[in-house]
Formats: C-alpha cells, sequence, structure tokens
C-alpha cells in the first residue's frame, strides 16, 4: 500500500447538508438484530444480468441461499426469512413488502453486474439515494427495468419510469431514515467482500434501486462481481466462489450486529481511546482515526486537483490496482460522521474509514483495537 498526502492549493467552504444517524429511530438504540430477510435477485421470467455461460437469477439465488445457511447454524438468535428459495419471479414491491411485514432488522438484496465493457470487475454494495454518476444511475436503471415485467406497474410505482433520468429526481427527495445505519453495513460488506473473498473493491455507493424504496429498516443492494468480465463469471458460477462470497456477506452481517448491539459502547470506546492518545502527545497523530474516503480510482488523480479544492488535506492511499482518496486526516469517528455529510453534495458516495499506521483497516479491526 502507498500512502502519501498534500494539501490542495484552493480552498473553499463546503456547504454543511442533513443527513439522518439514526437507528431505527432518532435518539433510540436498536438493542437486537434479530430478523434478517435476504433477497435473491431476480428469478423466473427475469433471468437478470446474462453472462456468455451464466445468469444473474442463478447466482444470486446460490449465494443467498449460502449466506442464509451461515447465519442460521452460527447466529441462533437470528431468524433468516427469503423473499424467493426457488426459480420463481417475485415482484420489486413484494420483495420489500415481505422485509416490513416481518418486521425485519436489514434487508439485503443480492446481484450480479453486468457492463458493456468487458475489463469491469469487482464488487460493489448501494444503500438508497440519488447520484450523479452516469454509471451507478445506469446500474440502478437495469435492475429497476425489471418491472416493466410486472402488471400495472406504472401504478404499482407511482408512475415512475425506470428508463427516464428524470424520474430518479425522486430519490433527491428521498432521506432515508435508515441510511447511516445502510451506510454502515454496506461498508462492513465491502471490508469483507476484499479481504475475505479477495474482490475487487469498487465501494459503498448510493444511487436509486426501487427494491430498497419501501423497505423500513437498514437496506442494501451487493452487486457481487461482473458477469460481463469471464474471469469474474467464472468465480461467480463456482462452487468456491459462492461460499468465499457469501461467507463474506455472512461475517460482515455478524460484525454488523455485534456494532449496532454494541453502538453506544463502540462510540464510547472510540471517544476514550482519542482522549487517551490525544493526551500522550499533542503532536502527533493517533495510531488508529477515522477519515472520510471521498472516491476510488484506477489511474492516479492529482492531489491538488480542482476535485478536492476546499477539502483541506487528502490521502491518497494505493491498494493492489485502485487509488483512493480520504480526507479528514485524525478524526474522531463522530467528527468523520460529520464531515462526511458536510462533503457528501459533492461527493455521493462518501464513507467512513478508519485508518492505522498509515493504512486503511477493515471497521472490524478497529473495533477489535479499540476494545483490546
Amino acid at each position: 500500500m502507498i500512502y502519501k498526502r498534500i494539501i490542495p492549493y484552493i480552498l473553499i467552504p463546503v456547504t454543511t447538508i442533513i443527513c439522518s444517524d439514526t437507528v431505527r429511530a432518532e435518539g433510540d438504540t436498536i438493542a437486537r438484530v434479530r430478523v434478517v430477510v435476504i433477497d435473491p435477485g431476480h428469478g423466473g421470467k427475469d433471468p437478470g444480468a446474462l453472462g456468455k455461460n451464466s445468469r444473474e437469477k442463478d447466482i444470486t439465488l446460490a449465494i443467498a441461499m449460502k449466506v442464509g445457511r451461515y447465519i442460521e447454524e452460527n447466529i441462533k438468535d437470528v431468524k433468516v426469512i427469503y423473499t424467493r428459495t426457488q426459480d420463481e419471479f417475485i415482484e420489486l414491491h413484494s420483495r420489500a413488502a415481505i422485509a416490513n411485514k416481518n418486521n425485519a432488522d436489514l434487508f439485503i438484496s443480492i446481484h450480479a453486474n453486468w457492463w458493456k465493457k468487458s475489463n469491469i470487475y469487482g464488487a460493489e454494495t448501494y444503500a438508497l439515494g440519488s447520484d450523479k454518476d452516469q454509471s451507478n444511475l445506469e446500474v440502478a436503471m437495469k435492475e429497476n427495468s425489471v418491472i416493466t415485467l410486472e402488471e400495472d406497474y406504472s401504478a404499482q410505482y407511482e408512475g415512475f419510469d425506470p428508463t427516464s433520468a428524470e424520474s430518479y429526481i425522486i430519490f433527491n427527495l428521498l432521506q432515508s431514515t435508515y441510511l447511516n445505519q445502510s451506510l454502515s453495513f454496506a461498508s462492513f460488506v465491502q471490508d469483507q467482500l476484499r479481504e475475505r473473498a479477495k474482490r475487487n473493491d469498487r465501494g459503498v455507493k448510493q444511487s436509486g434501486f426501487l427494491v430498497l424504496w419501501r423497505t423500513t429498516m437498514p437496506s442494501v443492494l451487493i452487486e457481487t462481481g461482473y458477469t460481463s468480465n469471464v474471469l469474474e463469471e467464472k468465480y461467480l458460477m463456482s462452487e468456491e466462489g459462492q461460499d468465499l462470497i457469501a461467507s463474506a456477506i455472512y461475517r460482515a452481517f455478524k460484525d454488523y450486529k455485534s456494532y449496532i448491539e454494541n453502538k453506544s459502547n463502540f462510540h464510547s470506546a472510540i471517544q476514550n481511546a482519542h482522549q487517551e492518545q490525544d493526551s500522550s502527545s499533542a503532536d502527533t497523530l493517533p495510531k488508529l482515526f477515522f477519515m472520510v474516503q471521498l472516491m476510488s480510482a484506477n489511474k492516479p488523480v492529482p492531489l491538488n486537483s480542482q476535485l478536492f479544492a476546499g477539502l483541506g488535506p487528502v490521502t491518497e492511499f494505493k491498494t493492489h490496482d485502485f487509488y483512493k482518496y480520504a480526507t479528514g486526516e485524525g478524526l474522531t469517528y463522530s467528527e468523520a460522521a460529520e464531515l462526511r455529510n458536510q462533503v457528501k453534495n459533492r461527493f455521493r458516495d462518501a464513507f467512513i474509514i478508519a485508518v492505522r499506521n498509515g493504512e486503511i483497516i477493515p471497521m472490524k479491526d478497529a473495533i477489535m483495537y479499540i476494545n483490546d
């Protein structure tokens, strides 16, 4: 990993926007995560993304069932509910209704991606939101196009046209009560897919997925890889690949459950750790701190680029074939959360990362380090 930092030469004010940081209800804390709904994308007459030798609906069902089994076998106090357990067509609004009816604490929709350029590969996890990034919008359009297979979809989805960019303006008006929990779980997922399944980390993102629209709990959509990439398609179709991806999602769920059920202790421990580190040396950054990752790219971006103007020091992390850019060096978790809210009007995929000794570490490792 290569690590470097420079201060951009132009500074302008960053506008603050409001972003909910609630758990179930403002000011409350979820004491338990007891019900998870796992949604294998597509099915029946809707095959989803088609690779040279694969159908998305088959890949998602295989991975989803494995995730559920891992949870059922290892976390006895959690009830697992599936939106489908066989090759059948389930309408998008019905998938959300299943989660809502069962008072789920988390909704996980599992998918496989496709892109017109076959060299693109890797995993990404989405929370509900609006995104100006054209590629993210096209992913949402592709996934949402399934509603055209439903009867009277225009009425069911209040006139929403999945092929019209204008329709996605509605997601600018939606502020999910559970957005930050969704983004937190998405970060756990990406950590595990990167570290355990060795997937190329394409980051945590937001876009207008209808399957997440009507859920009343933290919800994410996981794009596990690209069937349009020959090597990744082979991995997604393999028993080993499906096992590793399922194991990664299961472990992310386990980390998220622990995080939610110990949320107040987590924040307290972080604050105490920073107070101890700050008191030991006023001039040295703590060994563990938090930053806000703004973006990643497969080619380096100049750190004095206008793209980063007004953000203060920006840091570049080189991991594998990707360059990741973050700001806010030396922050506590709460300070990073506030900064993320400030920059999301410019970097809609921004999320909190943990950094120790100059390297990005999984959030679960940060929790373990703090609790040592």
